[in-house]
């Protein structure tokens, strides 16, 4: 076993699912693979439970019984790693847009003393490929708005590619998170925060999907707006 491992979650990413593994498993550093795939329609699961094969004691899936939101995916994840010891827990999506050679700068970031490192778009400029401006502009103004309503110093609070020290997810009450999309996210970010970790942003370049479809939704982008304000007073009243 690994001291590090890379949680993917997966609905019907049969376009990237292998490729994507190949390409963690190919870096210099070793990293075990977690992929929490929600019943995918599309075989995503059959296909990573025949790589296992080829990947025996790296390469690990858990498949729930219905498609129940990116942030539940991923606090399954979590609990999964923590009860087998893994120091180092990353969440990556399976699309490639996040490259996978920077899961080694992420987790240098920690190994150098973060508790939490960040893959951020927006630390050095704007660093984002094939999106549209108008959805560029909602992702960047997002968090500015995150920033104005927690007093976060984070430049890319929805940002989805990070690595954590074990210690913050032990710390962080997984069974209070209940949040799915980019409300996760920054609900992730807030909670690390206030319990006074040390968060490190590392400049990557994030590039939109050429494959499959996004999860995107107008649900998504509600809960993360009232989401940020939902977050706050629960802090005031001392409740995170």
């Amino acid at each position: 076993m690994n001291d590090g491992i890379v949680i993917i979650p997966t609905y019907n990413e049969i376009e990237n699912v292998e490729a994507i593994i190949r390409a963690v498993f190919a870096l210099n550093t070793s990293f075990d693979i977690l992929v929490v795939d929600d019943n995918s329609p599309d075989g995503t699961a059959n296909r990573v439970k025949q790589l296992q094969a080829e990947f025996p004691e790296r390469l690990y899936i858990e498949v729930r019984a219905e498609k129940s939101g990116l942030g539940t995916a991923y606090v399954h994840g979590f609990k999964w790693a923590l009860k087998r010891g893994y120091e180092y827990i990353f969440e990556m999506d399976a699309d490639f847009s996040h490259n996978p050679v920077d899961l080694e700068r992420l987790h240098q970031a920690c190994v150098n003393g973060a508790d939490m490192a960040i893959g951020s778009r927006y630390s050095k400029g704007v660093n984002v490929v094939n999106w549209p401006l108008s959805r560029v502009l909602m992702s960047y103004y997002a968090s500015v708005y995150v920033k104005l309503i927690t007093g976060m110093k984070i430049h890319d609070a929805t940002a989805g590619f990070v690595c954590y020290k074990r210690k913050v997810l032990e710390r962080i009450r997984l069974e209070r998170v209940k949040f799915v999309g980019y409300a996760f996210q920054i609900e992730m970010k807030y909670r690390a925060h206030s319990n006074g970790f040390v968060i490190v942003e590392v400049p990557i370049i994030f590039t939109d999907r050429t494959k499959g479809e996004s999860k995107m939704s107008n649900a998504i982008i509600k809960e993360a707006i009232f989401g940020v304000i939902k977050l706050r007073i629960k802090k005031l009243l001392n409740q995170l």
